[in-house]
């Protein structure tokens, strides 16, 4: 194979560089992935047959130095699927979901591989090894294990198939999403349509428009736009089929439509756990999280649960008070709640989005985001203007420590488009360690994905406070990646349990919330005054209000997660099991929930967070608790706590197990009412 002609087999594992995307053609990702998968199968085939005795070094820690090649090429592959998709990328990932699934189950269930991992496990504390290193042989063989490599050989083989099936299936899910969000659009043509809605969602839906080739501003099924849109329109017509829009997607009869998927998924799921032993797919998931077993999980979510019903049965009466006042006699539906909660805000705390987004445009909170970062760790942020990243939108940062060490890049992609799926999103190109064959360290290329609506050109996109979060959320898991400082790629940056893989990211939100960062960085845009503390007062004062509402929709969406995955049988209509499961919760209709089955990314376009998206009130427990370090020091940026959240959270990875971990930057375990007051669900 000529690596001259293909750009991703050229040397990329030069620290502080690109791939050189303006030479990648989707043409060359099946070559260069089948040139990585052979050369990883070549390296494992000599280090499962050396002569030598299993020790860490020539098993273990050789086993981590394995497959650079396919694992420099993959992350370029999935990235520009997800970000900067064609038809042509899309096909290609379908085609290659089955056989990257058959390469990493044989990596994982080569028997004479797994014979020396399991020799190295079984003496690893009779080897003088570090404890970051005991961490790395557990880690280790317990990806073996979960792969199946101690089953019978008819088991084994079974495990693979389902694997692969899983795989084929996740891509699909995906997929259709996608093709779901970019097919809906909702024309706005005159002024009648666009009634109610403020300049920045008018703004939004013009360009949303001239991205598209479209002569009449449109909203379409990005999150930022919609949910703008619901809250602003006094069109309820319109606002109804958006919503219905946007809770429908994967839902549809036909090539796209996820139910059957999701079904199939969860039936593959259970058979995996049945193989290896367990009652169910949730039991055998969340073995290895924090949480342990769903019955831990379950007494977290019932009692988050049972106190966030009352909190929303108290919104529900001050925005049907709004109505009532407004002459509004409609009943109270889903469509309709963030409209009335806007009316609400304005009325009662006089906060009006419209107001605010002036004050957030995203280059000052970008800004205010690389300010925190040096504030609290000594990081800088230079742009790199010389490398160019995947698409124009693409911003690119040299990373350097205080000492003025370059420590990676830092990639950030902020605004919705077309060929990009939703959601916000952190990703690597590379990671850190120092277990390279030539003793060069690995410094981490870290990108952030994000799906703002862009702003009409000469103006800047302006965020809402709930953008500004989500801004900050991705950039604390950018500075989990940036900040890792471990030896070995297997236990690197954000690759930790997932039920403490959103501590950062949660964490780091609130500095986007932190008056001292709001004074300095949100100005207005035009005339570039700072805001005031008037308004500063006021968005303190609203800051609990609708948490029933948001605490309610997430958790429903956890509870469906989690009963889907218990089950010993999968549901034979999703659908119908949605709506059971939360009619005997007591969901109110006219809530809804975060995430409907047919487009619930989280559990179904891969496993990352099936039975487990729980995870992110459990962090929130965790944040929240960690929060209060600063708190009690008296200062948002505290040298002395913030050295210790650098040193014993943010640079870990995975080489300490995560209560450990925690434990070290606190002194003790966390709290759960700290998480219970910032909701506003105790006083």
């Amino acid at each position: 194979m000529d690596a001259t002609t293909n750009a991703l087999l050229i040397d990329g594992d030069q620290p502080l560089t690109l791939p050189d995307f303006a030479r990648i053609g989707v043409d060359d990702f099946r070559p260069a992935i089948e040139r990585g998968m052979q050369l990883h199968r070549d390296e494992l085939a000599i280090l499962a047959a050396q002569p030598a005795a299993p020790d860490f070094h020539n098993t273990v820690a050789a086993f981590d130095r394995c497959g650079r090649l396919l694992g420099r090429v993959l992350p370029v592959f999935y990235n520009l699927a997800a970000s900067a998709t064609t038809p042509a990328l899309q096909a290609l990932q379908r085609e290659l979901a089955a056989p990257l699934a058959a390469h990493f189950s044989a990596v994982y269930q080569d028997a004479a591989l797994f014979q020396r991992i399991d020799a190295v496990h079984q003496a690893r504390h009779q080897q003088g090894l570090s404890a970051e290193q005991v961490r790395l042989v557990e880690r280790t063989h317990r990806d073996f294990t979960t792969h199946g490599a101690q089953l019978a050989p008819a088991a084994r083989a079974e495990y693979a198939t389902i694997l692969g099936q899983l795989a084929e299936l996740n891509t699909r899910f995906a997929q259709n999403l996608l093709h779901d969000e970019n097919a809906f659009t909702l024309p706005l043509p005159d002024e009648a349509a666009m009634d109610g809605l403020p300049e920045f969602v008018r703004a939004a839906a013009r360009q949303a428009a001239a991205e598209r080739g479209l002569p009449q501003p449109v909203i379409t099924l990005g999150r930022s736009l919609i949910l703008s849109f619901l809250g602003f329109s006094r069109r309820r017509d319109l606002r109804e089929q958006a919503w219905r829009a946007w809770v429908s997607r994967g839902a549809h009869a036909g090539a796209h439509d996820n139910r059957p998927l999701a079904r199939q998924i969860l039936a593959l799921r259970q058979r995996q756990a049945a193989l290896m032993g367990c009652a169910s797919y949730a039991d055998f998931k969340l073995g290895d999280t924090m949480a342990g077993t769903p019955d831990r999980v379950w007494a977290l979510l019932d009692d988050v649960w049972q106190r966030a019903l009352p909190a929303l049965d108290k919104e529900r009466a001050m925005l049907r008070e709004a109505m009532a006042a407004a002459g509004a006699t409609e009943p109270l539906e889903a469509w309709d709640w963030r409209y009335w909660s806007e009316q609400v805000r304005q009325a009662r705390f006089a906060l009006d989005d419209a107001e605010l987004k002036p004050y957030f445009p995203l280059p000052a909170m970008v800004a205010a985001a690389l300010e925190c970062a040096q504030r609290l760790f000594g990081l800088r942020f230079t742009p790199r203007t010389d490398l160019a990243g995947y698409h124009p939108d693409v911003a690119v940062y040299q990373v350097d420590d205080a000492a003025g060490t370059p420590i990676g890049l830092f990639l950030q992609d902020n605004f919705s488009r077309p060929a990009k799926r939703s959601g916000a999103w952190m990703s690597t190109l590379a990671v850190q360690h120092r277990n390279s064959a030539d003793g060069t360290p690995s410094l981490p290329v870290v990108l952030n994905n994000n799906n703002f609506a862009r702003g009409e050109p000469g103006t800047p996109t302006l965020l809402s406070p709930d953008d500004v979060r989500t801004l900050f959320h991705e950039f604390g898991h950018g500075l989990h990646g940036l900040l890792s400082d471990v030896g070995y790629e297997r236990l690197s940056g954000t690759r930790v349990l997932r039920d403490f893989v959103e501590l950062p990211s949660q964490l780091f939100e609130h500095w986007g919330q932190e008056r001292a960062v709001l004074r300095r960085h949100a100005c207005h845009w035009q005339t570039g005054e700072p805001i005031p503390e008037a308004l500063l007062d006021k968005i303190a004062a609203a800051r609990r209000f609708g948490q029933g509402y948001d605490t309610v929709r997430y958790v429903a969406s956890a509870i469906l997660d989690l009963a889907a995955h218990q089950r010993s049988t999968p549901p034979d209509d999703v659908e119908q099991f949605e709506a059971e499961t939360l009619a005997a919760r007591g969901l109110p209709a006219d809530t809804g929930i975060a995430h409907r089955m047919p487009h619930f990314q989280h559990l179904f376009a891969g496993d990352g967070y099936a039975a487990g998206y729980y995870v992110y009130l459990w962090a929130e427990v965790l944040e929240a608790d960690a929060w209060q370090a600063f708190v009690e020091a008296g200062d948002a940026f505290d040298p002395a706590v913030a050295a210790r959240l650098k040193a014993e959270i943010y640079s870990r990875g995975d080489s300490v197990e995560p209560g450990a971990a925690y434990r070290a930057f606190r002194g003790r375990d966390a709290g759960v009412a700290p998480m219970l007051r910032e909701r506003g669900l105790i006083d």
